[in-house]
């Protein structure tokens, strides 16, 4: 039943290393797309992934696009404040890829345009913010995800 977390290009190692603290908390599976932001042993990646993340079921890629093309099967879930959907309409799924986008810009303008039908947005209730920081994203995404699927 292990639903997959896809970051693309994740520029901040403290949320990249609390992601993948929540995956082995919810059985994830965590798949990171380079460039990253950071180097993969930043010790602000290891002190908020603390001492798990030896455990994570990972998958490094070199690209969006070799990301898409060895995963282009699976079902998925973008997520981004641009979507017009809610997260909570979401037909989740076993092992379905739900993707998400680096912490200045999300996701890229391509993937907005070409996955419209499968684009999501957490609801934001204040004018005053643009979005969550992405790992609060993830946590809320994924547990609806288990809420779902048990």
């Amino acid at each position: 039943m292990p639903l997959n977390i896809v970051l693309i290009e994740p520029e901040i190692p403290n949320n990249t290393g609390n992601i993948g603290r929540l995956s082995l908390a919810s059985g994830s599976n965590l798949h990171l797309v380079k460039p990253f932001g950071f180097e993969i042993d930043d010790k602000r990646l290891k002190r908020a992934g603390l001492d798990y993340w030896q455990h994570l079921n990972i998958t490094y890629y070199e690209s969006a696009d070799e990301f898409f093309k060895i995963n282009a099967d699976k079902k998925m879930a973008f997520l981004s404040s641009h979507g017009e959907k809610s997260h909570w309409d979401i037909a989740f799924e076993d092992d379905m890829f739900l993707v998400f986008g680096k912490e200045s810009v999300g996701l890229p303008k391509d993937l907005l345009e070409t996955q419209k039908n499968a684009l999501f947005k957490i609801p934001l209730y204040s004018k005053h913010i643009r979005s969550l920081n992405l790992a609060n994203a993830v946590s809320i995404v994924i547990y609806e995800g288990l809420k779902k699927l048990r």
